[in-house]
């Protein structure tokens, strides 16, 4: 019985906090950071059979690090599949596993709506290495299917959508992909895999910026692959050569992380549906996105194929762009800061953020409108972010 599947029968709970402890014998509860480009070898056979082993921990940090190696129990543990990677963030994560896996004269099918990093791959870098690129509305699972041509190598995935909030049928896409052996991609970041687990529903390969949720306390960057084991050998041949890597302290610290993240998203998740139902009953509000409530158009999705809905939702603020400003502006508790998934609550106007790395056109066709506001619900107390949302909706 393998280690992986030694854990497998433990709840996450017990999972983050057990699941790496036999990785590294040396008698610490508390991990130790190895802060060490590289590692010696006790003979010629020893440094051939590390130099050779894919992903060896203690080689060359750059291929791998004890602490890598912890982190990608835990983290795999979470999602359930075979094997994780470590990346210097959750962009390295992304473009690493798309330009492993698709090359010159291959089809991507993505969404309209994505991250905004994501989205400027799809329009900019994977066509100017040769890569064509369909995107698609998330919500039709028809339009992913029409898509499909014989050169389609991968679709990738993101549910919930950033900042959107647009949730994808990812069991029904994965279906339409299998017979066809497309491979599938999917950005866990928003749902955690506390809320949901994609490889479950299908999918081929699990992404995350571990900068938010996993992390949890906005003091690291960090992403993270979750795959099988010949994805991942194709993946980390790419990744070795981007060189995306995660320091170990940054690795420490997401393995910190991890040990509270199913206690953290419980709380998160009771947190933001009281707000999001706050909210829907204010009069300055015109729409709150959240899967959570029954009025989001695909709620009872949201209900097959999540656990819990996460803390992040979109705020539609009557009005247009500064009226949506003075709203930020006034919040005291959350802050306006970019990122998400933290224990403090994060507040950013859409428009303004994304503005300044997108296009009008490209806004527009990720539905970013000029009163949205994304919101990142935080541990506070849920009276007293509730006290702070009514204080500020009255300056609007």
């Amino acid at each position: 019985m393998d280690e992986r599947e030694k854990f497998d029968g433990f709840r996450n709970e017990t999972l983050v906090i057990h699941a790496d402890e036999e990785v590294v014998e040396d008698g610490t509860v508390a991990p130790a950071i190895y802060y060490s480009a590289t590692f010696r070898a006790r003979d010629a056979a020893e440094f051939r059979e590390m130099a050779s082993t894919s992903r060896h921990p203690r080689y060359y940090t750059r291929y791998g690090n004890p602490v890598h190696e912890r982190v990608a129990k835990v983290i795999a543990g979470l999602e359930g599949t075979e094997t994780a990677i470590m990346t210097g963030s959750g962009m390295g994560a992304i473009a690493t596993t798309l330009l492993a896996l698709v090359q010159a004269g291959d089809h991507v099918i993505a969404q309209t709506r994505h991250y905004m990093g994501t989205a400027k791959i799809m329009d900019e870098m994977l066509p100017k290495f040769g890569v064509e690129v369909t995107l698609v509305e998330q919500t039709d699972v028809g339009a992913f299917e029409k898509a499909v041509r014989p050169n389609t190598k991968l679709i990738m995935l993101e549910s919930p959508a950033n900042p959107t909030m647009v949730v994808t049928d990812i069991a029904a896409v994965t279906e339409l992909a299998r017979p066809h052996g497309i491979i599938v991609v999917a950005d866990n970041t928003f749902a955690t895999p506390i809320n949901q687990r994609p490889h479950d529903l299908g999918v081929d390969v699990v992404v995350h910026s571990a900068t938010k949720y996993l992390g949890g306390h906005h003091d690291l960057t960090a992403g993270v692959i979750c795959t099988r084991e010949d994805l991942a050998e194709r993946i980390w041949q790419t990744h070795i050569s981007l060189g995306s890597v995660l320091s170990p302290m940054d690795a420490w610290l997401l393995l910190r992380g991890l040990r509270t993240l199913p206690v953290r998203v419980e709380r998160i998740n009771e947190n933001a549906l009281a707000l999001a139902r706050f909210l829907e009953e204010q009069p300055q509000i015109e729409r709150v996105h959240y899967p959570g409530l029954p009025s989001h158009p695909q709620h009872e999705l949201a209900k097959r194929q999540m656990r819990g809905f996460g803390g992040m939702m979109a705020l539609e603020i009557k009005g247009g762009y500064e009226e949506t400003a003075r709203f930020v502006s006034a919040l005291d508790l959350p802050m306006n800061a970019v990122s998400l998934g933290g224990v403090e609550s994060l507040v950013v106007h859409t428009a303004a953020m994304w503005g300044g790395v997108m296009t009008e056109e490209q806004m527009r066709k990720a539905g970013i409108q000029p009163n949205y506001v994304r919101f990142s619900v935080g541990l506070e107390h849920v009276e007293d972010l509730k006290a702070d949302l009514w204080q500020a909706l009255q300056k609007i």
